[in-house]
């Protein structure tokens, strides 16, 4: 260690109490006064960007211990980013918060999420702070709900021609139902993830569409139905 002279002439000043460590934060039920990234777990999730801001990353991570057991990549609006993300779920799991902070995941977006993701756990943030010895692993997969698909919502609009609802929580949206101001009232829909789960099963493809379509709001009631991406 090199001091400067300043420092080398200063005499000598007890501290007060500085040996009482961090203060605790809540890890899986536990207050843990965290030293080490060993001392480290939590499940949650980071929002990431990258510097064009044409793409985004949610990043789930399941950490027990330091050591990263559990990770899903969700990606939108850049088709590399897509790519990074297959690269990124084979480089961070078995890795430490650490070397996972420090590892180059391709994509700006998904870096952002990590590091957005470790702030949170390092501070005792997580969606598992108060849960008794956390989430078991795979719970990442239990949060893209039946069929196993990102949820994401794709609304177009313009100002001369209204909106547009293309993709929502439910699925591929097939026709909007308009009432008789062109108001959307309602929609039709396919959901993706249980029509390809039909189709996997040998269901033929028409039936398996037919079975996975389904109405919201109060689309029977509209007077009039437009395909969103054509009309």
């Amino acid at each position: 260690m090199i001091y400067t002279k300043e420092v080398e002439n200063m005499c000598p000043v007890n501290r007060m109490d500085a040996t009482q460590g961090p203060s605790p934060i809540p890890e899986e039920g536990k207050w843990v006064q965290s030293k080490e990234i060993k001392d480290i777990s939590g499940f949650t999730h980071g929002i990431g960007w990258c510097a064009p801001q044409q793409g985004a990353c949610k990043l789930t991570l399941n950490v027990k211990e330091g050591i990263i057991q559990e990770a899903l990549i969700e990606t939108i609006g850049c088709s590399g980013m897509t790519h990074s993300a297959a690269m990124a779920g084979e480089i961070l799991v078995g890795k430490t918060l650490l070397e996972a902070l420090n590892t180059d995941l391709v994509c700006d977006a998904i870096n952002t999420a990590m590091r957005e993701l470790f702030l949170q756990i390092a501070y005792g943030r997580t969606q598992s702070a108060f849960s008794e010895d956390g989430l078991a692993v795979g719970a990442g997969m239990e949060d893209l709900g039946k069929g196993l698909m990102s949820q994401v919502g794709t609304i177009f609009s313009t100002e001369k021609k209204g909106p547009r609802y293309m993709n929502l929580t439910e699925g591929y949206i097939l026709e909007n139902g308009l009432d008789k101001d062109n108001n959307i009232i309602g929609y039709k829909y396919v959901n993706m993830g249980k029509m390809m789960e039909f189709i996997k099963d040998g269901m033929e493809p028409g039936a398996a569409m037919e079975k996975a379509t389904g109405e919201y709001g109060r689309f029977g009631e509209a007077v009039k139905t437009i395909d969103p991406r054509k009309e």
